[in-house]
């Protein structure tokens, strides 16, 4: 029996530099300088914290789902972690994520396994600065796997543009956190398919205008109830009359009393909803990409269409055309003709002696 006691952590027991709670369910490892997750959890533990360690890697099977069947909460924030490997977070029973405050540079889109994900809440505030990463997440978000997510935090990331179609595949998502970042525009997102959206937060980053299709795509969406878009750098020129039409007539933004322009200077501080178009001047259509697009559009079929009828003249006037030519050519030898004569007058002294004689 004593030696049995000597060694590491029996089943059911607790890993030497983790604090358990058995009857709270609960396993703490917060800071203790841990490289690795432990091997010896106990098979009981439903909410485990593994935070402020230099750990880097999560390798498959690093949470076991034989020996840890009722893991429900895993909370990783705070680590070093830097790669996310293919089959390391596939538990049966993991709803609830938490990756924020990790140099996140790989994450594999098979991490949460092939078949499924019961995951509801993913956090990944401040763990998306890498653009590679970003890319990964995109494609594991599109994969299906995590249809049941209904949380997802990606604030604090620095991001500047989001992946198209990145959000399309979450049917079940609820809330959406993009805040905090520097977004300069949502062109290329997509929100079709989030019918149970009902948070959405784009506060503090840098959008200057919200366009139209976007604008559509809100107005479509009858259960997102709370927009969040204070502190972003409006640009109060004519782009900006859709948005200032919708924000009148929508209650789906939270605090639009607030939203103030940031440019130009004459209209720094003005309120979006006191904006009238006489303020703009809005006389130049506000869309110049489409406007510009349609008018090379029809120039080309302009040029086409007068390159066709050029043609056709010249087939139907073949014959006067072949004519003409020919007439041109005529004259252009008679020319070239008259021209050779005075050169080989000229050219002798006797001819040019009898031409002078001639003249006189």
């Amino acid at each position: 029996p004593v030696l049995l006691g000597c060694g590491s952590a029996q089943p059911g027991g607790c890993p030497a530099l983790c604090e358990c709670s058995e009857p709270a369910r609960t396993v703490k490892c917060v800071n203790r300088n841990l490289t690795a997750v432990p091997p010896d959890l106990p098979p009981y533990v439903r909410s485990l914290f593994i935070t402020g360690n230099p750990l880097t890697d999560l390798p498959a099977g690093a949470f076991p789902a034989q020996r840890l069947p009722d893991l429900a909460s895993l909370n990783l924030s705070g680590n070093h972690l830097r790669t996310v490997e293919a089959g390391s977070l596939a538990l049966p029973a993991l709803r609830q994520l938490d990756l924020s405050g990790n140099a996140l540079v790989s994450f594999s889109p098979q991490a949460f396994g092939e078949d499924g994900s019961p995951l509801e809440e993913l956090a990944l505030r401040g763990a998306l600065r890498d653009h590679g990463v970003l890319l990964s997440l995109a494609a594991l978000l599109q994969s299906g796997v995590l249809r049941n997510l209904s949380r997802l935090e990606m604030a604090d990331n620095e991001l500047l543009l989001l992946p198209a179609g990145m959000f399309t595949a979450l049917p079940a998502l609820r809330q959406l956190d993009l805040s905090n970042n520097s977004l300069v525009g949502l062109r290329n997102v997509s929100f079709q398919g989030l019918g149970q959206l009902q948070s959405l937060n784009l506060s503090d980053n840098s959008l200057g205008v919200l366009r139209n299709s976007t604008l559509a795509q809100f107005r479509s969406m009858p259960a997102l109830r709370h927009i969040v878009l204070r502190h972003n750098t409006w640009v109060c020129d004519c782009a900006i009359e859709d948005l200032v039409a919708w924000l009148k007539e929508s209650d789906q933004v939270e605090g639009k009393e607030a939203l103030t322009c940031a440019s130009p200077d004459k209209m720094l501080g003005k309120a979006l909803l006191k904006i009238n178009g006489s303020d703009m001047n809005c006389s130049v259509p506000t869309d110049l990409p489409s406007q510009l697009q349609t008018s090379y559009v029809f120039l080309g079929i302009v040029l086409a269409l007068i390159g066709a009828i050029f043609l056709l003249v010249l087939y139907l006037n073949r014959k006067g055309i072949k004519k003409w030519m020919h007439n041109i050519r005529d004259a252009c030898r008679d020319h070239m003709e008259g021209y050779h004569y005075r050169y080989e007058i000229n050219a002798d002294p006797r001819l040019t002696n009898l031409s002078s004689n001639s003249d006189v």
